[in-house]
């Protein structure tokens, strides 16, 4: 590969998700359990859903190649860097890996690996380009699965209400998915994408917005409220939900424009370290 092609792959891998899914995986391991996990099992958990998540996003820039020649021509493919070919022998190899690697910890953890594979290729491939808010809430209920991973790779056989009751908290993706799709508005509408904004307008998507905001917020301290986590965890979890309160609140108040749009969206997305941070206080001292 040259110069141009190993940018490509990066860029193709979108590397830093890797925190998103096999670093919160990880995180909630440690949550759960707040003991010491071998280092196998560590790296098992964070590369397996982090080659799951990198071979769904290259295979969603496939199915994106055409949209992405008129609005993203710098990415892999459309700039010629990557052909087609090289692009699903890349997400065929991280999904076939990132199976492998889950089996490797247990059945479950295999399971729940295959089902994300399923939804990641029924996502790219049909759901996007038929339902912007579907799409919406299938990349979030994705994520959630990135708690349910880390207790089953736990359990080996068996998750149970306290993975659970941190699944709730995906409802925040797609609040801000739906952001998001308000942001890129101009963009998705140029090669079709059927998102939120184009069908309710983006005052009544930033009201969708907001609800699933609202509801994360009320719902992530369900784990403390329930005898799973300690008071460390729930401090910092309160804090999040104020916040995300806050900055529903200013969505349905505040002139539904571009720039207030892109504050909050920007405040939502940096105020998410502070779950990354009840989960590592709970892991420490909960």
């Amino acid at each position: 590969m040259n110069n141009a092609a190993i940018r490509a792959l990066f860029s193709l891998l979108r590397l830093p998700y890797w925190m998103m899914t096999g670093g919160l995986s990880l995180i909630t391991a440690f949550a759960i359990t707040k003991d010491f996990i071998p280092i196998q099992t560590i790296l098992l958990v964070f590369f397996s859903m982090a080659f799951i998540t990198s071979g769904g996003f290259a295979l969603n820039d496939y199915f994106d190649r055409e949209s992405d020649a008129v609005i993203k021509p710098d990415r892999p493919i459309p700039s010629g860097a990557l052909s087609l070919k090289q692009v699903i022998i890349i997400s065929s190899s991280l999904f076939a890996v990132g199976l492998v690697l889950g089996l490797l910890i247990s059945y479950l953890s295999f399971l729940i690996l295959l089902i994300d594979s399923a939804l990641l290729i029924v996502y790219s491939a049909f759901v996007k380009r038929r339902s912007g808010l579907a799409a919406n809430i299938l990349v979030g209920l994705l994520v959630g699965t990135a708690f349910i991973y880390g207790e089953a790779a736990l359990s080996l056989h068996t998750v149970s209400l306290v993975s659970l009751s941190l699944y709730p908290i995906c409802f925040g993706t797609i609040g801000g998915n739906i952001l998001r799709d308000i942001l890129s508005f101009e963009g998705d509408s140029k090669v079709g994408y059927p998102t939120l904004p184009k069908l309710v307008g983006n005052a009544g998507s930033t009201k969708i917005a907001s609800l699933f905001f609202s509801i994360t917020a009320i719902l992530a301290p369900l784990p403390f409220f329930l005898g799973f986590f300690s008071i460390y965890y729930v401090i910092l979890i309160l804090f999040w939900g104020a916040i995300l309160l806050y900055s529903s609140f200013k969505l349905l108040t505040s002139p539904t424009t571009i720039e207030n749009v892109r504050k909050y969206e920007r405040l939502i997305t940096r105020s998410m370290i502070l779950l990354i941070l009840s989960l590592i206080v709970e892991a420490i001292v909960g």
